[in-house]
């Protein structure tokens, strides 16, 4: 088949005709299929049955400090956790702290706290003029509805398979004092999948920011999520590099096992810097007289230590790689030649990025709620939700079943090919 673009007018009318039928065709199945988040499946959340049906006695709920868990005490964490934690991203526990089961809501709690509380001594952010962060995009629509939320102005900065353009986050941060975060995924990034080089991270590290309290916000969210045990990326740690660099405070760093055990009852923690966490703590003793040490205890248990929690994700990744798999092979088949779009090939994480042509994505995206496909509505990976070009789309493979994944592949194959082919004939009326 040749690229849409080399077709005539006449041969896209009989493509957009026969593709019509196909559309009505699929819109007559009835279909009710959710691609809209990226959340574990019904068959992962089953390979946990063993870590719910855990029970620990009495006698073991102690830990190895003699802390009994049932009570209160330990508000940082138990030790046993915050090594766990420490392991899984490579760092030392005494730079962790453990929460609940949500990483999101540390994330909030942090931005809220420099908001109303300030950061290490500086002038809370609510008190300032204006408040900037940067957004690498596209990326994660619940970093920017935080952000939004507060009132902070969110600047797009464009990302590369090697992580934001460095360029430009040097520009803003080193020349602008309004300029106090930047929202990062650094491992499988949310959406594309791509890893920072070790280049991006030590320019990270080495920022000289024109604000004393900026801080890069490292959500590590997918630090162990590798699909396969022999192509998985490597990520330099960002801790050690601040250090290194003379930054020993610019970095908070975010994790949790919600999509490593079960994603409403996992395990949350930040780590940082010293003078970071003893401010955190200090804050922290007057929010919470603790969090769920059951739970961290559970985990531990469970895992045993990090050997056991990369084993037990290469069972995660038996489970979800061939439906990434499946994806990009429809639609290397199916769109490879048409050059109509482009996509991500990850070997880790929880989503595909895929670019349509520009001023295709929303409509896309409607076409395939309308057959009963939801995806992760268009815009949602730009702050305030809005794509300059309307070209992405997350693709989120892991909730499906198999086969279903494979009819709502098919659906968004073809309103790609139909959205496209009506974006070309426009273009020949205009």
């Amino acid at each position: 088949m040749k690229a849409y673009k080399e077709l005539g007018k006449e041969e896209l009318l009989a493509l957009r005709e026969d593709l019509n039928k196909q559309y009505e065709e699929a819109k007559a199945k009835g279909l009710k299929l959710d691609m809209s988040r990226g959340k574990p499946s019904s068959a992962q959340l089953d390979m946990e049955k063993d870590f719910l049906g855990m029970v620990i006695s009495d006698a073991d709920v102690t830990t190895e400090t003699g802390v009994d868990c049932r009570n209160y005490g330990l508000l940082d964490g138990i030790p046993e956790a915050k090594k766990l934690l420490a392991d899984m991203l490579g760092v030392s526990p005494d730079n962790v702290i453990v929460f609940g089961n949500s990483s999101l809501s540390v994330m909030y709690d942090t931005v809220a706290r420099s908001m109303v509380l300030g950061v290490l001594g500086n002038t809370p952010w609510c008190k300032l003029d204006k408040v900037k962060f940067l957004c690498p995009v596209p990326g994660y629509d619940r970093h920017f509805a935080i952000t939004e939320q507060f009132g902070i102005e969110m600047i797009n900065i464009p990302m590369s398979e090697n992580g934001p353009d460095m360029d430009l986050v040097e520009k803003y941060v080193e020349e602008d004092p309004a300029v106090k975060g930047i929202w990062c995924v650094p491992k499988y990034s949310n959406p594309q999948g791509y890893t920072y080089s070790n280049e991006t991270v030590k320019r990270f590290a080495a920022l000289r920011p024109a604000a004393e309290d900026f801080r890069i916000f490292w959500d590590n969210a997918y630090a162990i999520h590798d699909l396969y045990e022999d192509k998985s990326d490597d990520l330099l740690e960002i801790l050690s590099e601040c250090e290194k660099a003379g930054n020993p405070d610019m970095v908070y760093e975010f994790c949790s096992t919600s999509k490593v055990t079960f994603p409403g009852a996992g395990i949350a923690g930040i780590v940082a810097s010293a003078a970071n966490i003893a401010q955190i703590k200090a804050v922290m003793t007057i929010q919470t007289i603790g969090y769920d040490k059951l739970n961290q205890l559970r985990h531990v248990k469970y895992f045993k230590n990090i050997e056991g929690m990369r084993a037990h994700m290469m069972k995660h990744a038996q489970i979800i790689r061939p439906k990434f798999e499946a994806i990009e092979n429809v639609l290397s088949e199916e769109l490879g030649e048409l050059k109509i779009g482009s996509w991500t090939k990850p070997v880790g994480g929880y989503f595909i990025s895929f670019d349509a042509m520009e001023g295709c994505a929303k409509e896309i995206v409607q076409k395939c709620k309308e057959a009963g496909v939801v995806l992760t509505g268009a815009g949602a990976t730009f702050p305030y939700k809005k794509d300059p070009q309307d070209s992405n789309i997350r693709i989120a493979p892991t909730y499906p079943s198999e086969e279903e994944l494979r009819v709502a592949t098919d659906l968004f194959v073809l309103c790609v090919k139909l959205v496209s082919v009506e974006k070309l004939l426009k273009s020949m009326e205009a």
